[in-house]
Parts: C-alpha cells; structure tokens; sequence
C-alpha cells in the first residue's frame, strides 16, 4: 500500500496566501510551523498540517492586526485547544464504554 504526501512550497504558499517570503520566514521562526524538507526558505516545503497552521496564522494576522509573536502564542494556545478537545473526546468515549458495561 503505498501513501502519498501532500506538500506545498514556500512559494506556492505566499501566492496563494499574498505573503512574502520574509513573513514565511518570520512565521518559521515564530515556531508556527517546520518546513517538512528544503534547506533554503525558498525552496521549503510544508506538511498539510503545517500549512493549515500557517493559513490561520496569516489570517489571524491580518484579521486581527496582530504581530507575529502574539499571533504565535494565539496559534500555540488554539493547538492547545484542539488537543485538549481531542483528549476529551477520548476519555468521554472511554467513560460511555464503561457506563453501557454496567
């Protein structure tokens, strides 16, 4: 079986997002997200997951008028966020699994 990897390059990622490269950069740096592969920023390519980060980093950005370190720490607590959901989500089914043994 084999799988398949959906990258998207830096570049492709700021025509799509009308971003520079400075700010793919900055958005790296921050710690938002890690290029999957490339040496140079120019040539970084970014898992789905990194670049579904980056997309609401650049949003966030924007849409609030937010500067790269507090649109960072927004992105790291929304993670947060989404892992603790998860977490719930798992110890609420473990819990109904041990209400219906009853």
């Amino acid at each position: 079986m084999s799988t398949s990897i959906l990258r998207i390059t830096a570049r492709e990622f700021c025509e799509r997002e009308g971003v520079t490269e400075e700010q793919v950069i900055t958005i790296v740096e921050q710690g938002i997200a890690r290029p999957a592969a490339g040496g140079k920023a120019g040539d970084w390519e970014f898992d789905t997951t990194s670049a579904r980060w980056m997309h609401k980093a650049v949003r966030l950005h924007r849409d609030l008028d937010l500067d790269w370190v507090a649109t960072a720490m927004l992105v790291d607590l929304l993670r947060q966020r989404d892992r603790l959901h998860r977490e719930n989500q798992q110890l609420r089914q473990q819990l109904q699994r041990f209400l219906v043994e009853d």
